[in-house]
């Protein structure tokens, strides 16, 4: 028997507007501007209600728990609760989404004639309506559940181009790496589940004094692999320099902006909210790995001549930095420091913010260059600021903002960053302390190195004399795609200020 415990009507109007947005899209087919205006049109509706929606949550303090349940399934249930993480998790992905989709309404043109716009829109909109439930599920199952959806319609989007065999091959290599971290997940839930005898999340934070310190560490590894895989850490990055070069520009901007945020997330709601107390070394471990993230993944960036797998390298960069935000919090609500604690979670969440607008603007930006120059090799751009001067200026802010440099976002959120690394200096023990200062030392580094890059990137794309005849021939981009880089472009700067 379905029981119902409560029904938030926005919430549940914007899951509408996205349902309705898929089933259009797969309607219309083939008709390619039909199908277009209709995922554009339910896209941008839907996003406008997740940023009213969270955002009055995130005003209110409100927290809204509602779900359904069956007695015949005791074990699962639409359980969800939007507290004020969630709903920061929310604004984001639905900020994201809106210029991700105005961008869309032109961009989709190029592929007109070529593949099912119907398809592509309603795997779209399967994507956004995934990703937003899995940062409101409560109930283990159920997360599962929409953390497939989402993986899949993401999988889908990145073989669109299906005629490429590079994207076919990122395509699969991603399939088989998130059903890799999805193994280790499941195994961390049924952990959960053989001690709290539950698989919501309440429950499991209710019981979490009663759970074995062994078996919370074992939680703890299996959920880093898992959820760490989903994000892009090092040694389980292997996918995201591939998969998100290989799918559509604005596709590649939520994916690198925001859908692998959704394994910080769950970080987040396992480590300091559903499992707590726990030990300090947990979170000198997270602050290790994004180190070694952030480190690594600014490395592998400079190397780089493809422009949109610099920018995927730089995703994992950017994933090091925020975990230097959650192993600080970590570190510091272990040991009963909360305002430090709060410090570095709100290091790490507005820099989840930050560079979600920044990297996405980054990839809408080289998305409008490559549809000009139909290659993503730097080698052959140059002289593109004379001919595409908006998208250039777009790319010079989020460039800024991603090296961070004042007044953009990126300084910001690495600053708060850095001060709460200063912090563990002073107040730790010798060991404690050493990972502090090689991880405030290792932030440091990375903001010199993702400077040279940029340099190198912009000057080789838009700088000097054009290459090749696709760039001497390239003109500005629609105005669409302006719309959508423009407002990411200003939210880099009002973020900042």
């Amino acid at each position: 028997m379905l029981s119902i415990i409560a029904s938030p009507i926005g919430f549940a109007t914007v899951i509408l507007l996205f349902g309705i947005g898929a089933l259009g899209s797969l309607f219309a087919g083939k008709r390619d501007k039909m199908a277009n205006g209709w995922n554009g049109l339910f896209a941008i509706l839907g996003s406008l209600g997740g940023i009213l929606f969270s955002g009055s949550l995130l005003l209110s303090g409100q927290v809204v728990v509602f779900g359904a349940a069956w007695s015949s399934f005791p074990l699962i249930s639409l359980a969800f609760n939007i507290d004020q993480l969630a709903a920061f998790f929310l604004f984001t992905i639905s900020l994201i989404s809106l210029f991700c989709s105005i961008y869309g309404v032109g961009y989709l043109k190029h592929f007109y004639g070529k593949y099912s716009i119907g398809a592509f829109g309603f795997f779209y909109q399967i994507f956004i309506l995934g990703m937003l439930l899995v940062v409101t599920a409560s109930n283990a199952l159920f997360f599962l559940f929409v953390w497939e959806i989402m993986s899949i319609a993401s999988y889908l989007l990145v073989v669109y181009d299906r005629r490429d065999a590079n994207n076919i091959r990122a395509g699969f290599l991603y399939l088989v790496m998130t059903h890799f971290g999805t193994a280790f997940i499941v195994a961390a839930f049924l952990l959960l589940y053989r001690f709290t005898g539950s698989f919501d999340f309440a429950a499991i934070q209710s019981a979490a004094g009663a759970i074995p310190l062994s078996v919370k560490n074992a939680v703890f590894v299996l959920s880093m692999i898992g959820f760490g895989t989903k994000a892009g850490i090092i040694p389980f990055h292997i996918w995201l320099p591939s998969a998100h070069p290989a799918a559509p520009s604005h596709v590649s901007g939520l994916m690198s902006g925001v859908m692998i945020k959704t394994g910080i997330f769950m970080m987040i709601r396992l480590f300091l909210d559903l499992l707590q107390p726990v030990p300090e070394w947990w979170g000198l471990v997270v602050i290790v790995i994004g180190s070694v993230s952030a480190l690594l993944g600014v490395l592998y960036a400079l190397t780089e001549h493809d422009l949109k797998r610099l920018l995927a390298y730089h995703s994992i960069e950017n994933i090091g930095i925020i975990l230097l935000g959650v192993g600080s919090a970590l570190t510091f609500s272990s040991l009963g420091m909360m305002s430090l604690a709060i410090l570095g979670l709100v290091g790490a969440l507005f820099h989840t913010l930050n560079h979600a607008t920044f990297k996405s603007l980054l990839f809408l930006s080289a998305g409008s260059v490559i549809a000009e120059t139909h290659t993503r090799n730097m080698e052959e751009y140059g002289g593109l600021a004379k001919r595409m001067p908006q998208t250039a200026g777009f790319f010079l802010i989020g460039s800024m903002a991603i090296v961070a440099l004042p007044p953009f976002n990126g300084f910001m959120s690495e600053w708060v960053t850095l001060q709460s690394l200063f912090q563990g200096m002073i107040h730790l023990s010798a060991t404690g302390r050493s990972i502090f200062i090689v991880a405030a030392g290792a932030l440091a580094l990375t903001g010199g190195l993702a400077l040279a890059c940029f340099v190198k990137a912009f000057a080789s794309t838009f700088l000097a004399r054009p290459r090749s005849d696709e760039a001497s021939h390239a003109k500005e981009s629609a105005s669409s795609l302006r719309i959508g880089m423009g407002g990411l472009g200003a939210l880099c700067l009002l973020f900042g200020l």
